[in-house]
């Protein structure tokens, strides 16, 4: 994502999820996630302030504050949203034109792999989120693309092919 912002910072809005989840070492508030207490998240939740939110990873949630997406869109810029694939079905129902692009490994063994290499998560969230992909890769079919993830710059190549030509599919775009 960052790669896809780098390359059209003007035309790309990056959404910034809140998370119930602590903090990893390195990661700013507000820039990489919004961090938040449980109470905070029920208030936005029940608030209708979260475009879609799902609990995911021993019970913590993540969301996408509806706000600043539309305040993007209404300045004309495209919005990236980094979501599971429970809040892609959410954003699917709630703006169905959006185009949703599913990234995957190149094999759960390259991503055990780069899970491993983080060296934050525990033998049983390795395993957790291991399961879950597996169960992910079967929804696939939900999604507008599949992109798989073994280069950053070449996977940054095919969603920024997948934006622009979604751009040019607007209706508004056309004659």
């Amino acid at each position: 994502m960052r790669e896809l912002l780098a390359r059209d910072p003007e035309g790309l809005a990056l959404s910034v999820s809140v998370t119930t989840r602590p903090a990893r070492p390195g990661e700013v508030d507000g820039v990489d996630y919004r961090f938040v207490d449980a109470a905070t998240f029920d208030r936005m939740v029940a608030a209708g302030e979260l475009l879609e939110w799902a609990e995911v990873f021993g019970g913590q949630r993540y969301g996408t504050p509806a706000e600043p997406v539309r305040r993007a869109l209404a300045a004309g810029r495209d919005v990236i949203l980094e979501v599971d694939v429970q809040g892609a079905a959410q954003v699917r129902e709630r703006v169905p034109d959006a185009v949703l692009v599913l990234l995957v490994p190149p094999s759960l063994e390259e991503l055990e792999r780069r899970l491993r290499g983080r060296g934050t998560e525990s033998e049983g969230r390795i395993a957790e989120r291991l399961r879950r992909a597996r169960s992910e890769l079967d929804e696939a079919r939900r999604f507008d693309h599949v992109v798989v993830n073994d280069d950053v710059a070449a996977a940054a190549d095919r969603v920024a092919a997948i934006i622009q030509a979604s751009r040019s599919e607007r209706p508004e775009d056309r004659p």
